[in-house]
């Protein structure tokens, strides 16, 4: 029992952190309403964005009159596909609101503390300093109308990104890691060549989590993906897209067998050929993509600056003799490992890098 407002805070964002990556365009949100010092009741944006967390958190059947509701966004107060939640705020006569991110989003930014006063239910706005960065990819969409872009790489001690005896080369630990990180991004972006190399599935192995999620993207500009592959096992439960710039027939129509969408692009080459293709998943209503792939595209991203963040997952192991890189590491150590977090990986470490 508290009056502890960041208390509250961060348990709703705790609960927003549930749904991260998995509400398409529109943020995750956690909400938290407390009467008489006592949570009564939460909710979380749904999958695919709808309904939003006020709702889902005050649908449910009791007495919410004279109730605080903590947020860890501004309510909306546009009509979209769903009324806005001021109007359900309003109805079950909530006393005070309180959130720690106002919308960027024109149709609600800063409206919200008025449109509630004048139905006599105070507002405020209490910034997150535990979660100060957890809405960078919604302003960023917001802003730039492109998906937030984030990349993970695995090293040895001594800098190798392939172990030549095996397909790992951080332990289990980090891998698990690899699949939260997965979980909270609505896409995987790889190559025909990774995949190729170590018949990955890219999804998420976590307990309790979608298996079959997020969407992949292969990148497979010659149509060199090999016939026989575990993914496509889950190309029927997930989906699975191919981008490439060949016209050959006969190998399209065996990958539409197979589940795949095949989408066509001209080249990418380019940090504009990029960007197009971003905006183009965007459009199609990704918003924040994460990529696995050998070091040649990673160095793109970076030599492009088209990278929010990496993570970089590096091995207390020397691979020595055993160790391999397909590509020049200059781009990559231009990355210092600075931001280290704090996790316990068995011996490996985990860094995060905003650019």
């Amino acid at each position: 029992m508290t009056t502890n407002h960041n208390f509250y805070l961060n348990l709703a964002f705790e609960i927003a952190k549930n749904n991260l990556g998995k509400t398409k365009l529109n943020p995750s949100v956690g909400t938290i309403v407390v009467k008489d010092n006592s949570v009564i009741s939460s909710g979380v944006t749904s999958i695919k964005g709808r309904p939003h967390a006020e709702f889902n958190a005050l649908k449910k059947k009791g007495n919410f009159r004279g109730s605080d509701l903590y947020t860890t966004l501004e309510p909306c107060t546009h009509y979209g596909f769903t009324p806005p939640c001021i109007n359900i705020i309003k109805k079950r006569k909530i006393k005070n609101v309180f959130y720690s991110f106002e919308d960027p989003d024109k149709r609600t930014f800063k409206k919200a503390k008025k449109i509630l006063l004048d139905k006599k239910i105070k507002s405020k706005l209490i910034k997150s300093k535990k979660f100060k960065t957890f809405y960078d990819s919604y302003y960023f969409n917001k802003k730039f109308n492109e998906p937030y872009i984030s990349a993970k790489i695995a090293i040895s001690k001594d800098f190798y990104s392939i172990n030549r005896k095996s397909k790992w080369i951080t332990n289990y630990r980090s891998q698990k890691i690899t699949h939260l990180l997965r979980s909270q991004n609505d896409c995987i972006i790889s190559t025909s060549k990774s995949i190729n190399k170590d018949d990955s599935i890219l999804n998420c192995r976590i307990e309790g989590m979608d298996n079959d999620k997020p969407d992949l993207f292969i990148i497979d500009l010659k149509l060199n993906l090999k016939k026989k592959l575990s993914l496509y096992k889950l190309a029927k439960k997930r989906k699975t897209f191919l981008i490439t710039k060949s016209t050959n027939k006969k190998k399209i129509s065996y990958f539409k067998k197979r589940g795949l969408k095949v989408i066509f692009i001209k080249s990418l080459d380019s940090k504009n050929d990029f960007k197009i293709f971003f905006r183009y998943l965007y459009k199609l209503g990704y918003s924040r993509i994460f990529f696995e792939t050998g070091l040649t595209f990673l160095n793109s991203l970076i030599r492009f600056k088209l990278l929010n963040i990496i993570y970089i997952l590096q091995s207390n192991s020397l691979l020595s003799k055993n160790g391999l890189n397909n590509n020049t590491l200059k781009y990559l150590k231009k990355v210092k490992l600075s931001q280290k977090i704090n996790i316990n990986l068995n011996g490996d470490k985990l860094y995060k890098k905003y650019f």
